[in-house]
């Protein structure tokens, strides 16, 4: 998320639309009882192992683009399991595959394995005590978007699998993904900007024969054990931005004589915010342009010649993105040259596109989803959270979907978001996580 997944606002958006229960039933054939019964009853045994696993994982989180002991971990795993297993792929990536004993199609199941540079506050047993570099920082860094639990989940779903693996018609790539948080890229000699993440592991060959693809994200800003999901626009694209507005700097006693950016860029942030109000048709598709980082200037009574602005813009339609992406260019290069000063608006590196939900694959997936949650399977509004799971979808159709675990004992509607030094989960949601994704997979493999 880059989930950067933040579902914070997702708390305030189910109260003003009041999600509700999927109780309809789905025209779709849902997995038969018997083969989820196995499914169910594999995954249970599996439990403490996944606690053990999210646990080891969380004592020791690594960066983006920095998973080598996480994806050792999971590479042993895999092997142990007897799958043909990929290592570095598009970075530290792991992709093993499990070939079932009859022939069939091929699904991927997808976790991302990479922490964040925040300092954990949780008082945990195993909370982290890890430092690493980032952006030429040393920084202290955590799982607090809950990547530990996705890895155990799918460890988990994996030997479930494995144990099942005469009866797949067809076969299941685990794909375990790096830096979905956005690793830290610069462009090289030629200007380009290197990939990474899932982006990565697509140019690396990880959805080779693939023909569907199905990821989650924990939350604890759902009831724990609930599903939260919609067809459709699900999470927002992202795009970060900077801005820099070049004036000419002077002595603050006498602004006439200089032209001062910082009253410049002072108007392009709040010209920016016209372009969602005034602009773009929002009856459409929601949009989100934030400031978050505005530097100029070292002395109270200097103009500096220059200010830069950092920002993202968050949307969920294509076109109306890249018609925002224009408007910001004309909006922050206008009202710059209206007092004298010069503004240059980039985009990226980090850009995800809108993570959308197929309607035929969703709508075949919910039987099997249901079932596996026991029917806690809840309609959500859209969410200005970004994830690069959005790129394989890009290939592939792909099912991405929430699952509420929030720590025991609080209120998800007051429990610390992802991102939050307080971060934590309900590990008794571990197994349901993979039973769904377990599930999920089977399901698609016996479909027609």
């Amino acid at each position: 998320m880059r989930l950067s997944l933040s579902t914070s606002s997702l708390v305030a958006a189910l109260a003003a639309s009041g999600g509700f229960w999927l109780t309809t039933p789905v025209a779709a054939q849902a997995l038969d009882a018997a083969g989820f019964k196995q499914i169910e009853t594999a995954v249970d045994a599996l439990a403490p192992k996944m606690v053990a696993w999210r646990r080891d994982i969380h004592e020791h989180p690594e960066l983006s683009g920095q998973e080598v002991r996480t994806a050792k971990l999971v590479a042993e795993h895999l092997r142990k399991l007897g799958m043909e297993v990929q290592t570095g792929v598009g970075g530290t990536g792991v992709v093993g595959t499990l070939r079932g004993g009859l022939p069939g199609k091929v699904v991927a199941l997808r976790a991302d394995m990479d922490a964040l540079p925040v300092e954990e506050k949780t008082g945990l047993a195993f909370a982290s005590k890890q430092k690493a570099t980032y952006l030429g920082k040393e920084v202290s860094v955590m799982h607090a978007c809950g990547h530990d639990a996705h890895v155990a989940m799918l460890m988990g779903a994996a030997e479930a699998l494995a144990g099942l693996r005469a009866q797949l018609p067809g076969s299941v790539k685990f794909i375990f993904q790096p830096a979905e948080e956005g690793a830290p890229v610069v462009a090289d000699a030629s200007g380009k900007v290197p990939s990474f993440g899932a982006k990565a592991m697509i140019e690396a060959g990880a959805l080779k024969d693939v023909q569907a693809i199905y990821g989650l994200h924990i939350t604890s800003n759902l009831p724990s054990g609930v599903v939260g999901y919609r067809s459709g626009p699900l999470m927002a694209g992202s795009d970060a931005l900077t801005i820099h507005v070049d004036g000419r700097g002077g002595h603050g006693s006498s602004p006439w004589a200089a032209v001062d950016p910082v009253v410049a860029s002072s108007q392009v942030v709040l010209g920016l915010q016209t372009i969602v109000s005034r602009q773009l048709n929002i009856s459409k598709e929601p949009a989100v342009i934030t400031i978050g980082s505005i530097q100029g200037g070292t002395r109270y009574n200097i103009i500096p010649d220059s200010v830069e602005m950092m920002g993202t813009l968050r949307t969920f339609d294509e076109e109306m993105r890249e018609d925002a992406k224009k408007r910001i260019v004309a909006t922050a290069e206008s009202i710059a040259a209206s007092s004298g000063a010069k503004a240059r608006v980039s985009f990226g590196p980090v850009a995800y596109p809108v993570t959308t939900n197929p309607a035929k694959l969703t709508e075949a997936s919910l039987p099997a989803l249901r079932e596996a949650l026991g029917g806690k399977v809840m309609l959500i509004p859209k969410v200005s959270g970004s994830e690069d799971f959005s790129e394989f979808q890009k290939v592939v159709p792909g099912f991405f979907y929430f699952l509420g675990a929030p720590q025991k004992g609080q209120d998800f509607a007051k429990a610390p978001s992802n991102h939050s030094p307080l971060f934590d989960l309900d590990e008794a949601q571990l197994p349901v996580g993979a039973r769904s994704l377990a599930a999920l997979a089977v399901d698609f493999l016996k479909r027609p």
